[in-house]
């Protein structure tokens, strides 16, 4: 199993490096949580409210956080063009349902979030600064996934470059970019995490939120055939 290689190498020799992990409670960015404090890092996570239909994995979040016992920034972003053309916030609209051997072959699903993902890295380099973190960990995957632009090596690379370029840490010491699940297979994930310990049962990863896992949209198809191939009992179910 391949663990991403940096996407920004941080200069800092410090002893305890510390880092902020864009975290949602779901199995890719708690995995994340687990292997940036199994490397070392003193963390702190960044979670983000943005009118998702799946606004449970909030509740995953906080719990996860306080069982670890990391710092946590809650923000509440308020972008109501969001649900136009989006079905991941806007309820009215029907989450896709397809096989999950389809789902990357689509194209650019509706769960799409139109710049998610920059704007968390944006808000995780701001915080990074603001605190003289050495690094952001986030959990973007480019295999088993749903077809995001904003999931894929090249947007990373470039967001990596930015922010660099872009922030008093990147300009004078470097700011370390990682996304350690970029080229892991859903399978292989699931394998790190129950390496890592990571507490399934408190993971949300449903789209359409409710009580209990839908079983039909793209990430519970997905995070179903990862436990499945992993040979791993999902204990959240």
């Amino acid at each position: 199993m391949k663990i991403a290689e940096p996407f920004s190498v941080q200069k800092s020799a410090k002893p305890h490096k510390k880092a902020i992990v864009l975290f949602s409670g779901g199995l890719d960015s708690t995995t994340c949580l687990y292997w940036a404090l199994a490397q070392g890092y003193v963390c702190e996570t960044l979670t983000v409210t943005y009118g998702q239909r799946h606004a449970r994995e909030i509740e995953s979040a906080k719990k996860i956080a306080d069982k670890l016992g990391v710092k946590t920034h809650f923000l509440d972003v308020k972008l109501p063009w969001l649900t136009a053309g989006c079905s991941l916030t806007d309820p009215s609209q029907e989450l896709p349902d397809l096989p999950v051997e389809q789902i990357v072959r689509e194209g650019i699903p509706s769960t799409y979030v139109p710049g998610r993902n920059l704007l968390f890295l944006s808000l995780a380099g701001s915080l990074a600064d603001s605190i003289d973190a050495d690094a952001i960990i986030a959990g973007p995957n480019a295999v088993d996934f749903s077809g995001y632009p904003d999931c894929t090596p090249d947007f990373y690379k470039a967001a990596a470059q930015a922010l660099n370029r872009g922030t008093k840490k990147g300009v004078t010491e470097g700011l370390e970019i990682l996304a350690p699940l970029m080229y892991l297979t859903k399978a292989d994930i699931v394998r790190l995490a129950a390496r890592l310990k990571v507490p399934f049962e408190l993971t949300w990863s449903c789209y359409a939120g409710g009580d209990k896992p839908c079983g039909k949209c793209d990430s519970c198809k997905l995070r179903a055939r990862g436990f499945a191939q992993a040979g791993v009992k999902d204990t959240s179910l």
